[in-house]
């Protein structure tokens, strides 16, 4: 399955396969760093907001991408609140994985990581920003990375195919 992650209240592209959509919808709480996804409700967010299934629906996917406006390089304030109430994909315990010191996986499943990001000016700078916090992703999910793209406009991605 594809879990699409996206800021665009009316994301309308085109999905091949399986997938499922989190995108705006009514108002997502904060993270308040409770760590009761990972003790108290494993794998599922102890705040009920429409978003606690977020590392649950992560567990199922094969590939997470990531739909948002550009921000200096990273995603915008909504995919990175929902990104942060997935904590619970990952377990509490720690491996050492590529000599660095990871969060040990949760799920089996391996997920393929992508990124689109849209707006107008995107400089070369945020482009490289954006490259390596998608790595860093993929480093802390145990993941791959399959593609960072850039757009002008969220209008742009009306031809993309997921």
């Amino acid at each position: 399955m594809k879990l699409i992650i996206t800021d665009i209240e009316d994301f309308n592209i085109l999905i091949k396969g399986e997938h499922k959509v989190i995108k705006p919808n009514g108002n997502i709480r904060h993270c308040i760093g409770c760590f009761g996804c990972w003790v108290k409700t494993p794998g599922k967010c102890v705040l009920h907001d429409g978003y606690e299934e977020t590392g649950v629906s992560m567990g199922k996917c094969t590939e997470l991408i990531f739909v948002s406006r550009c921000y200096y390089g990273s995603v915008s304030p909504f995919v990175k609140m929902v990104q942060d109430r997935a904590i619970s994909y990952i377990h509490p315990d720690f491996v050492i994985r590529k000599g660095e010191m990871h969060h040990k996986r949760r799920y089996k499943n391996v997920i393929t990581l992508s990124l689109h990001l849209y707006g107008e000016n995107i400089t070369d700078m945020e482009k490289e920003t954006a490259r390596g916090l998608l790595q860093a992703n993929a480093d802390n999910y145990d993941g791959l990375v399959k593609g960072v793209y850039f757009y002008r406009s969220a209008e742009g991605l009306e031809e993309v195919v997921l």
